[in-house]
């Protein structure tokens, strides 16, 4: 599955979300957001353990470190909770604002790994995070 290259598969994840915020708005009109929530959490469960089981990579599962499986529950509570906030601005919101507003988590990202990932701040990375920043207030006054 290697046969793009990183900024490709990132341009297809980007894709994909928007396709995620259009759906989910549309599908949360008439249900809770957490029974939405935890609906699209069932159908995603069975379509990536079907393609982990079809590649063959869930025989790799007894290999995985003790540190991963921590880091990885971290990260499954983190992605459950975002997905709860997410579903309920949706219903409240409009898709056009709550989408914006939930993408400046990539300032949030570059923040964070600064911190904790001790990868570099460049002037670049410093003034794309203050331009989503300032893009996000525009949509919240």
């Amino acid at each position: 599955m290697d046969t793009l290259p990183w900024w490709g598969y990132a341009l297809l994840s980007a894709f994909f979300a928007a396709l995620t915020t259009i759906f989910a708005k549309i599908g949360v009109n008439q249900v809770s957001s957490n029974l939405a929530t935890a609906i699209r959490t069932a159908i995603i469960i069975v379509i990536v353990w079907g393609i982990v089981f079809v590649t063959g990579e869930v025989r790799a599962i007894n290999s995985v470190s003790r540190t991963a499986w921590i880091f990885l529950t971290l990260s499954a509570a983190a992605t459950g909770l975002s997905w709860l906030f997410y579903f309920k601005a949706l219903q409240m919101g409009k898709a056009s604002y709550v989408a914006p507003i939930d993408k400046s988590s990539i300032a949030m990202v570059v923040l964070l790994s600064v911190i904790f990932l001790h990868e570099p701040l460049t002037w670049k990375s410093a003034l794309g995070t203050l331009a989503i920043l300032g893009g996000m207030l525009l949509f919240l006054f």
